[in-house]
């Protein structure tokens, strides 16, 4: 009995966590996204809003790409939370704490993930399913605990280099890392499309201009200038 309390207690502090981080990002963007209080909402309780969500592994119609985790998509491409630097990807949030949610491929490809990386993962897809004979990249990050503490499968170590995968593979779990131990920013994958350098390469993510809008890819309007203010889904 004692042990199980103590699992209850531990799961306690777990979920309390993952809300923090939550509530930190929140803090950080609230004031600049008129997408934060559906944030905060499912946030605070997800089980309130199941409709907002869509499932890992959906797809919308006849969309190259699968929906790569479990989650309401919070923040779409184009979203401006600080002058001059507009989101690159879109923000899916989970309804668990850090290490619980999986995150699995979108599409076939070939992934990589440098040494240094802790928390995020890309994958080459040769040729773009939209234009065929243009190589393009998928994006994954946020998959660490808020220390820096990797939830990327064990599959992939750093150092991971052009290893074939499939769609549907498992590549790790919804985390909330930064890139700066002890500022989380709330459990959530960060998933974008990349463009190539035209040598082999992929570009700088940070920028949004070296991305693709992911609608046509998903198929459902994740562009922040259209999209509008409801949560963004499959069309029946």
């Amino acid at each position: 009995m004692k042990k199980i309390i103590l699992l209850s207690a531990a799961a306690v502090v777990v979920v309390i966590s993952g809300l923090v981080g939550g509530y930190w990002w929140l803090s950080a963007h609230r004031d600049t996204s008129p997408r934060s209080p559906n944030v905060d909402e499912f946030i605070r309780n997800p089980q309130a809003h199941p409709d907002w969500a869509i499932k890992a592994g959906a797809r919308c119609g006849l969309a190259p790409f699968a929906f790569p985790t479990s989650g309401f998509i919070g923040y779409l491409w184009g979203d401006t939370f600080e002058a001059g630097h507009p989101h690159q990807g879109i923000d899916i949030f989970g309804r668990d704490a850090t290490g619980v949610v999986p995150v699995y491929a979108a599409a076939a490809g070939y992934l990589t993930r440098l040494p240094d990386w802790k928390s995020s993962l890309i994958v080459r897809i040769p040729s773009d399913p939209l234009q065929p004979g243009r190589q393009i990249w998928t994006y994954y990050t946020h998959l660490a605990d808020p220390d820096g503490h990797s939830q990327i499968s064990a599959a992939f170590p750093p150092g991971s280099s052009e290893v074939a995968i499939v769609a549907g593979t498992l590549l790790g779990y919804q985390g909330n890392y930064s890139g700066t131990p002890g500022s989380p920013v709330g459990v959530h994958l960060h998933f974008s499309i990349v463009q190539d350098d035209g040598h082999g390469k992929f570009r700088n993510e940070l920028d949004i201009q070296n991305t693709l809008d992911p609608s046509p890819y998903l198929g459902l309007n994740v562009n922040a200038s259209t999209a509008g203010l409801l949560p963004p889904l499959c069309k029946q």
